[in-house]
């Protein structure tokens, strides 16, 4: 056994020094770390990774970074990711760390902790490319600085919002002229009312909406024409304008708890063009917009089957269908069968079936009537071998039927 370690050690050791420092690139950096002990040749490789990774699930994680950083041996740094969630490092201890990345010329910048003072460093970091800023403290805001912005290369845009934060999201993105991917997540949208999107470099926008502190409603306009993917989640209390939405083919809606359906409503009107569509609910008492050019629509969570007939008669030329693990319900036949369905349904994807009543009922509904269906796939979840063979065998026997 030792001679087998030991062979793979001496192979592993005669590696060119770059290749073993994209290797320990892959890991956390603590176990990069860990491996200086494998042998002389190994004691000293993670000290030239290009990525930083660092959490703290381990003991005294504050003194690794430290140990870390003071050991760092390249000039350059790709990533510098830190995840700090259970413990709170002192605020200035993380700007120091942000600050020594930045002096790196770091390209990919990942910070989620509980507080953070931001270096200004940070602000005018010529060699970004990719920020992610995650805080877990209430009512903590970060981006208060009224520094100017100037991050000449930064595509891709991650974070957190507490008070005003579209006024500060906006003083942001003045600052990232080539910016091409924007997610934000808002916690507390204040008492700010219009918000316009006029961003002719955004590709992919994500707008999350994690609850309601001020029953306030807003308007979001978007005039983005190059915008390609668009999702909006959370919480719904806004009222959203699509002024230039000609190059969105895909859109992604999972939105929990709305104030006023007609604004749900409203949203998918806006987005109806979309060539793939998500959705993890929609208001079935409100009359909805026909999806002319929808080919892929996917169904996430929460839907009751008895729906899904009806929200399909506004999906004509539908092609592929995706349903994941409908809510429980009672379900009949309807007396009318959606046109796509027949006429362009070609294939259909059934994740986390657990062989209910309601789930069975539903398959068999639509594979009786889809006549151009070509492929079917279904996964099966909370099910024994012996259970998943025996609703396969069904699903076989039923289609052999038609």
């Amino acid at each position: 056994m030792s001679s087998i370690s030991e062979d793979v050690d001496d192979r592993l050791s005669g590696l060119p020094e770059e290749i073993h420092s994209h290797i320990l690139s892959l890991m956390p950096t603590k176990y990069a770390v860990g491996t200086s002990i494998l042998s002389k040749r190994w004691r000293y490789s993670w000290m030239f990774v290009t990525n930083l990774d660092f959490d703290d699930v381990h003991i005294d994680p504050i003194h690794i970074v430290d140990r870390a950083l003071e050991s760092y041996k390249m000039s350059q740094v790709e990533l510098f990711r830190l995840h700090f969630s259970k413990i709170r490092a002192p605020e200035s201890k993380v700007s120091s760390w942000i600050d020594w990345a930045v002096r790196l010329n770091v390209r990919e910048l990942d910070i989620h902790v509980i507080r953070l003072d931001l270096p200004l460093s940070l602000l005018t970091c010529k060699t970004l490319t990719k920020l992610s800023i995650g805080l877990t403290g209430r009512r903590y805001n970060v981006w208060g600085t009224q520094s100017p912005i100037n991050l000449p290369c930064l595509k891709t845009l991650d974070i957190v919002l507490w008070k005003t934060p579209f006024l500060i999201a906006f003083n942001l993105i003045h600052g990232c002229p080539v910016i091409e991917n924007l997610s934000l997540e808002v916690k507390d949208c204040g008492d700010e009312k219009l918000f316009k999107y006029n961003i002719p470099t955004l590709k992919r926008l994500k707008l999350t909406y994690a609850y309601v502190i001020n029953d306030v409603k807003n308007t979001v306009v978007l005039n983005v024409p190059n915008l390609e993917y668009l999702f909006v989640g959370g919480v719904l209390y806004s009222s959203f304008v699509m002024e230039d939405l000609s190059s969105l083919i895909e859109a992604s809606v999972s939105i929990r708890e709305t104030t006023d359906c007609s604004l749900l409503v409203d949203l998918l009107k806006g987005i109806s063009g979309v060539q793939s569509l998500s959705l993890q609910y929609f208001p079935h008492r409100q009359h909805l917009p026909v999806f002319l050019n929808t080919k892929h629509l996917e169904l996430k969570d929460l839907w009751e089957p008895k729906l899904i007939p009806k929200l399909l008669d506004r999906f004509p030329q539908l092609e592929h269908l995706c349903i994941e693990k409908p809510k429980e319900c009672l379900w009949r036949d309807p007396k009318w069968v959606p046109a796509c369905i027949r006429t362009s349904l070609t294939s259909l994807k059934f994740s986390k079936c657990n062989g209910r009543k309601y789930d069975m009922e539903l398959l068999k509904y639509l594979l009786r009537n889809a006549e151009v269906l070509k492929t079917v796939t279904i996964t099966w979840e909370d099910l024994h071998k012996e259970e998943k063979r025996r609703f396969a065998a069904q699903m076989h026997n039923f289609l052999k039927a038609f």
